[in-house]
């Protein structure tokens, strides 16, 4: 029994001699292996230079082999979320085209069905054409207000065309020569020009006083005029169409008369605008 047991032991022992020479032999042989790396380093022997190469050429295919999943992956993933952002993105644009076009044909609408109320209550709708001139000289008088433009038949002035600052009215052509006009302001005593009264849409007269200013007249309304109310050309007579910008209320402190600011400085012209209003035809 006894030298069962120390045979037993003498195996083990055995076997971890050679257990002992095999670590051994490996450590010499990593020594030896890194020793001819470092002299191939310093001679620059082919073989090892090959030997790399392939090492790395193995390397890199084995890396882009493992990391090939993660890139099909990463791919499909990009992919699949570019594909729910351009399909939102495009709902989103079908969405406001389709408000657009909404638009739109409400717009269309609005305006067939402004054509046939025109038609029905019989207004007259205008087409403009636009020429611009220069002011030449301000003939003053103590009651009368004139001014001489650069632009006569030759241009295609007309007697009774509108003359506007910007987009407010300032008078009327009542002169015409071949190179030069002569326009009447509306603060001249002379003028007469049908005014609406906003916001109370009270029907006048806007009167020239000679002065930097105009005054209502021949209105029932009097007493439905504000301060500051904004005067607008009414369209009656058909030499002005309706709807263009002259003033605004500015009560005279003596409650004698309503008087108007004009929106024009007159005194300050250089450069106006000669309109024609032309009724449509069908």
């Amino acid at each position: 029994m006894q030298a069962g047991r120390d045979d037993f032991v003498i195996a083990i022992r055995s076997a971890f001699l050679k257990k002992e020479n095999k670590q051994k032999f490996s450590l010499l042989a990593l020594i030896f292996l890194t020793f001819i790396i470092i002299l191939s380093e310093k001679f620059n022997l082919k073989p090892i230079d090959y030997l790399k190469i392939s090492l790395r050429e193995v390397a890199y295919r084995s890396s882009f082999i493992v990391s090939a999943p993660e890139n099909f992956i990463k791919g499909a993933y990009v992919a699949t979320k570019n594909h729910f952002s351009v399909y939102e993105e495009n709902k989103e644009l079908k969405e406001k085209l389709n408000f657009e076009l909404s638009k739109n044909y409400n717009s269309e609408y609005i305006l067939e069905e402004n054509k046939r109320l025109r038609s029905t209550i019989d207004e007259t709708t205008f087409l403009t054409s636009e020429i611009i001139g220069k002011v030449l000289i301000d003939k003053k008088s103590p009651f009368l207000r004139s001014v001489i433009i650069n632009r006569g038949s030759k241009d295609g002035v007309e007697l009774g065309m509108a003359v506007m600052d910007k987009s407010y009215l300032i008078g009327k052509v009542v002169e015409v020569s071949f190179t030069t006009s002569r326009v009447l302001l509306l603060s001249d005593l002379n003028s007469k020009v049908p005014v609406d009264i906003m916001p109370n849409d009270i029907q006048s007269i806007l009167s020239g006083t000679g002065g930097d200013e105009g005054v209502i007249q021949y209105t029932r309304q009097q007493d439905l005029i504000e301060k500051d109310a904004v005067v607008f050309t009414s369209g009656a007579g058909g030499l002005f169409k309706s709807g263009i910008p002259i003033g605004k209320i500015a009560m005279d402190p003596s409650n004698l008369k309503t008087v108007v600011s004009f929106f024009s400085d007159f005194s300050q012209l250089r450069y106006v605008k000669i309109i024609s209003f032309k009724k449509e035809t069908e």
